[in-house]
């Protein structure tokens, strides 16, 4: 399966269709990262972290990579959330060469495309204020498993010790 995801169809599609169904693992890449909200319990909206929250709790493994520090929004959202801070489950690196935007959810699912984790990329906000995006969501085994062998080069810091940009990186990982 190939399926193109256009604009709002990302957040549709994807963040509130697909990520919640995550039952091992879910591995996100993104170049910038912001106080993304979805829809939650009650037609609220909530932090996206909220639902990340929720996975770990539920035995998923979550890994974020992504290309610099959040905005002041996300770090606010992210310690209402301490079960993400003192949990194995979940992963968080910064690689400031990062700028795949990559969501791969049990190895049985892959979205590629051009839409940072932010609200006007993949978060709730209305079609009237969000980026034009486009991307793809593949149960291709053979690009998933290409996609994961990437991510885990670049999560286990491979790339770390020859890295041009090692001066501008806040956290090396070797």
């Amino acid at each position: 399966m190939h399926e193109l995801i256009l604009n709002e169809a990302h957040y549709e599609r994807v963040m509130d269709k697909e990520i919640p169904k995550a039952k091992r693992f879910l591995w996100i890449a993104t170049a910038d990262i912001k106080d993304v909200y979805v829809e939650g319990p009650g037609r609220r909206f909530v932090p996206f972290l909220s639902v990340l929250d929720d996975l770990v709790k539920q035995g998923v493994d979550v890994r974020l990579i992504h290309a610099k520090e959040p905005g002041p929004a996300f770090r606010k959202d992210f310690d209402r959330f301490p079960g993400l801070l003192n949990n194995d489950r979940f992963e968080r690196i910064i690689c400031v060469r990062m700028h795949m935007k990559v969501i791969i959810i049990d190895g049985l699912l892959a979205y590629i495309g051009s839409a940072n984790l932010t609200g006007a990329g993949l978060g709730a906000k209305s079609p009237k204020n969000r980026n034009f995006e486009a991307g793809m969501l593949t149960d291709d085994s053979a690009t998933i498993e290409a996609l994961m062998e990437e991510l885990d080069t670049l999560y286990l810091g491979k790339h770390c010790t020859d890295c041009g940009r090692r001066e501008y990186c806040p956290d090396p990982i070797v």
